[in-house]
C-alpha cells in the first residue's frame, strides 16, 4: 500500500516538472520561430537547463521514497501523511505550471490592450512585467561581463533596414506582447553597455544598481516636477539635495537657490540667462533691443555649449570672447584681463565669464581665485562650469583644485558624470535667492495658484524654462541614501587613483607618448600610441599627418570586436589622440592593463 502511494507521489512529480519543462521549452520555440538564439529574451540553453532540473528533481526524490520504504515499519504513518502532502504540493504545481504556459503562450496571442487597466488584465501584465525584469536582469549580468562585447556593431542603413527580424518600422496595427519582449532585447543588443567594465568613451559611464532602481521608480511614478500638488515627496527631495550641494560648494543654503535641469548644457544656459537678467532686468520684457551691446567670456578650452547658449539666448556667438589658456588648458587670468580691457575699449559691454572646472578633454581647473578677483574688479557675473568637475568637491582629497568656487555667482555640476548618476541629472545652483524665479516666473494660473493649501513655495515649476519636468532628483537621493557622502568620496578617489596608475603605466611604455608629461591633474589622460614603423619617422609634418590616422583607426578596430571604447580628437595644433577617462566604478586596474595592449595589439601593424 505505502508503495503505491510513494509511487504514485512519484508519477505526480514527475508529471509536473515534465509540465513545467514543456512549458518553457515550447515558449522557447515559440520566441526562436523568426528569431536566431542571440536575438530570443530567453537565455540560451533555459530548457536544458529545466530538463537537468527535472532530472536532478526526480532522482532526489527517488532517493527519498527508497529510505522511506526501508524503514516503512517505523513510520508509515508519516509516509502516508508525506505521501499525501506531496500528492497535494504538486497537484498546486500542476496547476500553476499550465498557468504559466497559458501565459506564455498567449503572448503571442496578447496586446498592450490586453494589460492594465483592461479589466483582466492584472495576472497578463504581472508576468508580462517580470519577463520585461528577466530581459533587464540579463543585459545587467552580461553588461558586468568583462568577457562580453561592449557592443554588436552595425551600420545606420543596416539598422534601417532591419536585422534578424529586428525591425525599426512603426506598424499601423499593434504587434503581440511576445514580439515587444523580442523588441526589447534586441534594442538592448544593438546599443551600446555603456555600464561595461571597458567603456571609457564618455565622462558619464558605469550602471549603479542604486540609481537603476531610482530610475524605474521614477518612471513607476511617472509625475512632474513643478508642482508640489503632484509631486510632494520630490519637490522636498530636491530641496534637501540642493541644500546639501549648497553647502558643499560653501554657500550659505538659506540665500542659494537651484533646480535640476535636463544637463549641463541646459545648466550653463540658465546661467548665461540669470546673469543677464540680474543685470538688465528689461530684457525680459523688451528683449535685445533694450540692451547695450553685450559680451561674455570662456576659456577657448571650455565647453561648446556657451556657445550654443548664447545663440539660442539671441546674444551671439561672435560675442562669445575665447580666453587663451596654459599648455595644460587652464585659462590664463591676465590674458582674461586683457581681453575684457579690448572689449570695452571697443564699446562693447562685458557681464559674464564662464570658468571651467574640468575641461571636456584635458580634465584641467581654471584658477578659480584668481579669476574671481578679475569678476570683482569689473562687477562681472561668475560662473564655474563643474559639470564634469564637481563631484572632485566630495573629496577631501581633492576638493582644494576647485578652490574659489564659493565665490562663485553660478554653477553648473553634473552628479551623472563623476559620482556616477544614471543619466540625466544635472543641477544648476545660483548664489542668490529668487534670482531664479524672478527672471523665469510667467505665472500660469491653472498651475501656481498663490492660495492652496500648502507652502507653496515648494511649487519650483515657474523658476524653470520648462513646464514639463522630468524626476531626476530620486535617483541621486537614493544613491546618497546608499553611499553616504563619504561613499561618494572613495569612489572619486578610486577614479583619481587608476588615473594615476595609468599615467605611470603609460610613461613607461615606448609605443606610447603622453601629451602631457605632468601627472593628470583630474581622470583625464590623454596620450598617442605610436606604431613600431612611425617611431623610425623624424618629428614633423609628415609623422603628425601619419598618426593623425591612427587613433580613428584603431578606435574602428575596437568598436568592430566590440572590445573596448575610447574617445580620441585632435585638439589646437595637436593631431588626434586618445583621451582616457575614469568615471566608472566597475573599471579595475585589470580593465586599464587589458585597454593598452589592445591598444597595441590592434595598432602595431598599423
Amino acid at each position: 500500500m505505502y508503495l503505491s502511494w510513494s509511487l504514485q507521489a512519484m508519477s505526480s512529480v514527475l508529471h509536473c516538472l515534465m509540465h513545467k519543462y514543456l512549458a518553457y521549452y515550447n515558449y522557447y520555440n515559440l520566441i526562436r520561430k523568426n528569431k536566431d538564439s542571440k536575438s530570443s529574451y530567453c537565455v540560451p540553453g533555459i530548457a536544458q537547463g529545466f530538463k537537468n532540473a527535472l532530472v536532478l528533481r526526480f532522482q532526489s526524490f527517488a532517493a527519498e521514497t527508497a529510505v522511506s520504504i526501508l524503514n516503512s515499519q517505523s513510520s508509515k504513518e508519516q509516509m502516508r501523511k508525506m505521501s499525501i502532502h506531496t500528492l497535494q504540493s504538486t497537484e498546486k504545481d500542476m496547476k500553476k505550471g499550465a498557468h504559466n504556459e497559458n501565459l506564455m503562450t498567449n503572448l503571442a496571442n496578447a496586446y498592450a490592450s490586453d494589460l492594465l487597466p483592461s479589466k483582466n488584465g492584472k495576472e497578463l501584465t504581472n508576468y508580462f512585467l517580470r519577463q520585461v525584469v528577466d530581459v533587464l536582469l540579463h543585459y545587467i549580468k552580461k553588461t558586468f561581463d568583462v568577457k562580453s562585447k561592449i557592443l554588436d556593431f552595425h551600420h545606420p542603413h543596416q539598422l534601417l533596414e532591419g536585422l534578424d527580424g529586428f525591425s525599426l518600422e512603426l506598424p499601423d496595427h499593434p504587434e503581440s506582447l511576445e514580439q515587444l519582449l523580442v523588441d526589447c532585447t534586441d534594442t538592448l543588443k544593438y546599443g551600446v553597455k555603456t555600464g561595461h567594465p571597458r567603456f571609457f568613451n564618455q565622462l558619464s559611464s558605469g550602471l549603479d544598481m542604486i540609481g537603476l532602481a531610482g530610475e524605474w521608480l521614477t518612471a513607476t511614478a511617472n509625475t512632474n516636477m513643478f508642482t508640489y500638488e503632484i509631486a510632494p515627496v520630490f519637490t522636498v527631495m530636491e530641496t534637501i539635495v540642493l541644500k546639501k550641494m549648497y553647502e558643499i560648494i560653501g554657500w550659505k543654503e538659506t540665500e542659494a537657490d537651484g533646480l535640476f535641469s535636463p544637463g549641463g548644457s541646459i545648466s550653463n544656459l540658465y546661467g548665461i540667462l540669470v546673469a543677464r537678467y540680474k543685470q538688465y532686468p528689461e530684457i525680459k520684457t523688451k528683449g535685445m533691443t533694450a540692451l547695450p551691446h553685450i559680451v561674455l567670456f570662456v576659456s577657448e578650452q571650455g565647453h561648446y555649449s556657451v556657445k550654443k547658449a548664447a545663440a539660442i539666448l539671441g546674444i551671439g556667438t561672435d560675442n562669445v570672447i575665447e580666453v587663451k589658456c596654459d599648455e595644460r588648458g587652464r585659462m590664463i587670468p591676465a590674458e582674461l584681463e586683457k581681453n575684457i580691457a579690448q572689449a570695452k575699449r571697443k564699446g562693447q559691454t562685458p557681464f559674464f565669464v564662464s570658468t571651467t572646472a574640468g575641461t571636456t578633454v584635458y580634465g584641467a581647473f581654471d584658477p578659480l581665485c584668481d579669476i574671481a578677483d578679475i569678476c570683482e574688479k569689473h562687477k562681472l557675473w561668475m560662473h564655474v562650469d563643474a559639470a564634469w568637475g564637481g563631484g572632485l568637491l566630495l573629496s577631501r582629497s581633492h576638493s582644494y583644485k576647485l578652490r574659489g568656487i564659493e565665490r562663485a555667482n553660478s554653477v553648473t555640476w553634473n552628479p551623472h558624470k563623476l559620482m556616477g548618476a544614471p543619466l540625466q541629472c544635472s543641477a544648476i545652483l545660483i548664489q542668490e535667492k529668487d534670482l531664479l524665479e524672478a527672471c523665469n516666473q510667467m505665472r500660469a494660473g491653472y498651475l501656481f495658484q498663490p492660495d492652496k493649501l500648502y507652502n507653496v513655495e515648494f511649487d519650483t515649476g515657474d523658476k524653470t524654462i520648462q513646464c514639463g519636468q522630468h524626476v531626476d532628483i530620486f535617483k541621486l537621493w537614493l544613491m546618497w541614501k546608499a553611499k553616504g557622502t563619504y561613499g561618494f568620496e572613495a569612489q572619486i578617489n578610486k577614479h583619481m587613483e587608476l588615473a594615476k596608475y595609468f599615467y605611470k603605466v603609460l610613461k613607461e611604455r615606448d609605443n606610447f607618448k603622453l601629451v602631457f608629461d605632468a601627472e593628470p591633474e583630474f581622470t583625464n589622460v590623454c596620450f598617442w600610441y605610436l606604431p613600431p614603423r612611425l617611431k623610425h619617422i623624424p618629428k614633423g609634418f609628415e609623422r603628425d599627418q601619419e598618426l593623425q590616422k591612427i587613433a580613428p583607426k584603431i578606435k574602428a578596430l575596437m568598436i568592430e570586436e566590440g572590445s573596448a571604447m575610447i574617445s580620441y580628437q585632435p585638439c589646437g595644433d595637436k593631431v588626434n589622440f586618445f583621451r582616457m577617462v575614469f568615471s566608472n566604478p566597475a573599471t579595475t586596474q585589470t580593465d586599464v592593463d587589458y585597454l593598452i595592449e589592445e591598444i597595441e595589439r590592434l595598432g602595431k601593424d598599423l
